[in-house]
C-alpha cells in the first residue's frame, strides 16, 4: 500500500521535471511576491504534511524555481541531474544514513570507497589516491589546500593541527591571475590569507605563463603550494599542469590543481590532451554536480598523498566507534562529521553512464558550445549587431561579447544578457574578461541537445536585434 504523501511528493517531482523542456528557465517571481507566498509567523498549530507538500509546491514552483535541471540552462556551468541519480538522490534521503562513520552506514562508506576507486581510474589519477566526497568545488579546492598545508609543513618540522599557524613557518601560495574565487576563500578559511597569495600572469587565454611562474618561486623560500587551474571558469582553458608541477616539485611545492568541471575533460578522448600532465600534480578538486550531472551538493577532493589527506581532515573522540583501517570512515576525507551520504547518487551516475557514457556526455556538451558560437556568429548579421566570441572554444564555455553597429558594446552586451535571462528560452549570466563585459554561456548538462542549443542561439539574436532596435519589453 502506497504512502499517500510520498506518492503525491513523487508525483509533483514528475511533474516538475516533465515541464523542463517548456517553463521559462529564469525564475519569474520578485522576491516580494514569493516572501508573501512562502512567509507570515510560524503558525502555532502544525499543519498536515501533504498539506505543507502542496503548498510549498505550488507556491515555490509559480516563478521561483529556476529550471537549471533543464536543457536551456546554461549559467554557472550548473549541469542537471541524470536520472539514475536523481533517483537514488530519493533513496539517500529515505534511508536517512550518516555518512561519517562507516558504523552510522556501512553501505554509504563501501560505495564512497567503490567510487572512488572508478573515479581514479575514469580520470586518470594516481589508483593509490584518496578520495573525499564533500559538498562542491569550494570545500574539495578547501581539502586539497589543507593537505598541502599540513604536507609543506611536516616537512618543515612543524604540525600545524596541533599548533596551528601561529609560529609557523610561513606557507607561500602561488595562484594564477585567473585563479577562481573558491581558491581564495579557501585560503582565507585556512588562515593563509586571500590577500598573500603570489599572483602569476596569465595569457589571452587565462592560462597561468610557464616563465612567469619560475621567476615567482624563484624570489621565494620556505614551505611552498602553487594552485594551477584545469578549465578556466571564463573560456575553459587548461594551466599547462604538467610543466607547472615539474617546476614546482623541483623547489619542493605542493601542486593543487582547481578542475571543478575541467578535470572531466579527462574521460573524452578528443580532449584528453588538454589534461596532459595533469596527473602529475599532489592534490585534485572537481564538481560532481557540474559535468557528471548529480544532483547537489558533491564536490570531490583527491589528494596523492593519503597520509597528508587524513592528517589534515581526520578527528578523534573516546565515543566514536571507528575503524581500525579496514572500513573506511568517511569523516577521514572530508571537512564534515555528519553528513549526506552523497557518494550513492556519484555510484549511480557512473553506473548508469559507464565510462563511455561519461566521455560521450562531455564530448557533446563541447560539441554544442562550438555549435553555440557557430550559430552565434552565423546570425549577427540578420540581428543587426557584431557577434565577437572571445575565447577559444576549447571546452564547454562560450565568451560573447555582442557590438551593436553605435554605441557602448559593453553596455549592450549587459543589456542583452539581461534581455536573454527575462526572454525565458534561456538563462546565461554576463561575465567581466580583461576588462570587457561579456556573455558566458555555460554547456553541461546532459539533456542538452542540437535543437536545444539552435533554439537559444535564436532567442539570443532575437533579443540583441530587439535590443539594437530599441523595441520590445525592457
Amino acid at each position: 500500500m502506497s504512502d499517500p504523501l510520498l506518492s503525491r511528493t513523487a508525483a509533483l517531482a514528475e511533474q516538475f521535471l516533465a515541464s523542463l523542456r517548456e517553463r521559462p528557465v529564469g525564475a519569474t517571481a520578485t522576491r516580494e511576491g514569493l516572501a508573501a507566498r512562502l512567509g507570515g509567523a510560524l503558525p502555532a498549530h502544525g499543519q498536515a504534511p501533504l498539506e505543507v507538500v502542496e503548498g510549498l509546491a505550488a507556491a515555490a514552483q509559480d516563478g521561483g524555481i529556476i529550471a537549471s535541471a533543464g536543457p536551456r540552462y546554461f549559467g554557472f556551468v550548473i549541469g542537471g541531474s541524470v536520472p539514475a541519480a536523481l533517483a537514488v538522490d530519493w533513496l539517500v534521503s529515505a534511508w536517512d544514513q550518516d555518512a561519517g562513520l562507516y558504523a552510522c552506514g556501512p553501505a554509504a562508506a563501501v560505495v564512497e570507497d567503490v567510487a572512488a576507486g572508478w573515479l581514479l581510474d575514469l580520470l586518470g589519477l594516481p589508483a593509490s589516491a584518496s578520495v573525499g566526497f564533500v559538498t562542491g568545488g569550494q570545500m574539495a579546492n578547501f581539502t586539497g589546500i589543507a593537505a598541502g598545508r599540513h604536507a609543506v609543513l611536516a616537512r618543515a618540522g612543524y604540525d600545524v593541527e596541533e599548533d596551528g599557524l601561529r609560529g609557523a613557518p610561513p606557507v607561500h601560495v602561488v595562484v594564477g591571475a585567473e585563479a577562481h574565487v573558491t581558491i581564495l576563500t579557501s585560503l582565507r578559511l585556512l588562515g593563509l590569507g586571500s590577500g598573500r597569495a603570489v599572483r602569476v600572469a596569465a595569457d589571452a587565454q587565462g592560462r597561468m605563463q610557464v616563465d612567469a611562474l619560475r621567476r615567482a618561486l624563484a624570489s621565494l623560500d620556505g614551505p611552498t603550494i602553487v594552485c594551477a587551474q584545469a578549465g578556466n571558469v571564463n573560456t575553459g582553458a587548461f594551466d599547462p599542469v604538467g610543466e607547472i608541477s615539474d617546476i614546482a616539485h623541483e623547489r619542493g611545492a605542493w601542486v593543487h590543481v582547481d578542475g571543478a568541471f575541467g578535470l572531466w575533460a579527462a574521460t573524452a578522448p578528443a580532449r584528453a590532451h588538454l589534461f596532459r600532465g595533469v596527473e602529475r600534480a599532489d592534490s585534485w578538486a572537481t564538481d560532481g554536480h557540474k559535468w557528471l550531472n548529480v544532483p547537489y551538493d558533491s564536490g570531490i577532493a583527491i589528494v596523492r598523498d593519503h597520509v597528508a589527506h587524513k592528517a589534515a581532515m581526520t578527528g578523534r573522540a573516546a565515543y566514536l566507534v571507528q575503524s581500525d583501517g579496514a572500513e573506511r570512515d568517511p569523516q577521514d576525507w572530508t571537512p564534515e562529521f555528519s553528513r549526506r551520504a552523497r557518494g550513492f547518487p556519484v555510484y549511480a551516475a557512473l553506473r548508469s553512464l559507464g565510462r563511455e557514457g561519461v566521455a560521450a556526455l562531455v564530448e557533446r556538451c563541447c560539441r554544442l558550445a562550438t555549435h553555440m558560437a557557430d550559430r552565434l556568429r552565423a546570425g549577427a548579421a540578420g540581428a543587426g549587431v557584431e557577434v565577437c566570441i572571445l575565447n577559444e572554444v576549447v571546452l564547454n564555455q562560450v565568451l560573447v561579447r555582442l557590438e551593436p553597429k553605435s554605441g557602448d558594446a559593453g553596455a549592450f552586451t549587459r543589456a542583452v544578457v539581461g534581455r536573454v535571462q527575462r526572454e525565458g528560452t534561456c538563462w546565461m549570466a554576463g561575465t567581466r574578461w580583461h576588462d570587457l563585459d561579456a556573455m558566458r554561456i555555460s554547456i553541461s548538462n546532459w539533456s542538452t541537445t542540437e535543437e536545444d542549443i539552435d533554439r537559444s542561439a535564436r532567442a539570443i539574436l532575437a533579443c540583441a536585434r530587439a535590443e539594437a532596435e530599441g523595441g520590445g519589453t525592457r
